[in-house]
């Protein structure tokens, strides 16, 4: 048995694919831990949907920014629709209620032994454990049936720090944009969501979020993916997994257990070759 930690998919259900076969998966044996954003600028999100869905308790997936974008979406909680997006499949799909009913059902952050894996990093104040707790308070919102009116609700930048004195949906917003969008944040935890380049793109008075000083997860192995940019990351508290696959880049696996790596290039977007 093996667990294997991949990088932000988006769409390109080919490279996923081709990755599952390089690594020999059997999802009677292994578990995949997907770092988020399944859907959205590549070709196929309907088909990566389905499969991750089938695979059941062999695949662990929590939320990114694109998967909330297309649950906002499909609730008529967004006003203007990117002109990238690659998302109309999905909404015009026979099982798309069923399909959606379970994206709203992945965690925000998942925590196992000694790893956390969440989607874009955690402020840092938080330990593991707290992420945990504030990621079951979204998640709850997410699974009631209020869920709409909090999807309706939840864009916006501000508030940008965490304090434990907000509630309502500013309170849930900060989750979720620290959880699902933060890059770069202030010694103090302020996120900045502007900067969207590498490390040398860095606004004035911020570090990436996971170099700051005094972070409370660093005791825990850190799984992330968001930052494209960035490129593969691997220190012993932290992996950073997407390398921009959607891109023309390369989609990426780290099996936990002794931190092998395992990558496909993009040639299936180059080509036009996508798989069924």
């Amino acid at each position: 048995m093996a667990t294997y930690a991949i990088g932000d998919i988006q769409g390109c259900f080919a490279a996923f694919l081709r990755l599952l076969a390089a690594i020999e998966f059997n999802p009677n044996r292994d578990r995949l831990w997907l770092t988020g954003d399944l859907v959205n600028r590549g070709p196929q999100s309907l088909a990566t949907l389905r499969y991750v869905k089938d695979l059941g308790d062999a695949a662990i997936t929590v939320l990114g920014n694109h998967d909330i974008y297309l649950l906002r979406i499909a609730e008529g909680a967004w006003i203007k629709r990117s002109r990238d997006d690659t998302l109309q499949e999905v909404l015009d799909a026979p099982d798309r209620a069923e399909l959606l009913a379970w994206l709203r059902h992945r965690p925000l952050c998942h925590a196992e032994g000694d790893y956390c894996l969440v989607h874009a990093g955690l402020l840092p104040e938080w330990s593991v454990e707290k992420a945990r707790e504030l990621a079951e308070e979204v998640e709850a919102v997410l699974q009631s049936p209020e869920y709409q009116e909090f999807l309706s609700r939840l864009w916006g930048s501000e508030p940008n720090v965490w304090s434990e004195d907000w509630e309502g949906i500013e309170r849930l917003r900060v989750i979720v944009n620290a959880m699902t969008r933060m890059r770069f944040c202030t010694p103090e935890g302020a996120m900045n969501f502007a900067a969207k380049g590498g490390l040398g793109n860095a606004p004035e008075g911020c570090l990436p979020w996971f170099a700051l000083p005094n972070r409370q997860s660093a005791a825990k192995t850190l799984i992330a993916g968001h930052w494209s940019t960035l490129g593969l990351v691997t220190l012993p508290s932290l992996l950073m997994l997407d390398t921009g696959c959607v891109w023309g880049g390369t989609l990426t696996a780290v099996r936990l257990e002794d931190r092998a790596i395992f990558q496909v290039s993009q040639t299936d977007l180059a080509d036009g070759n996508f798989a069924d």
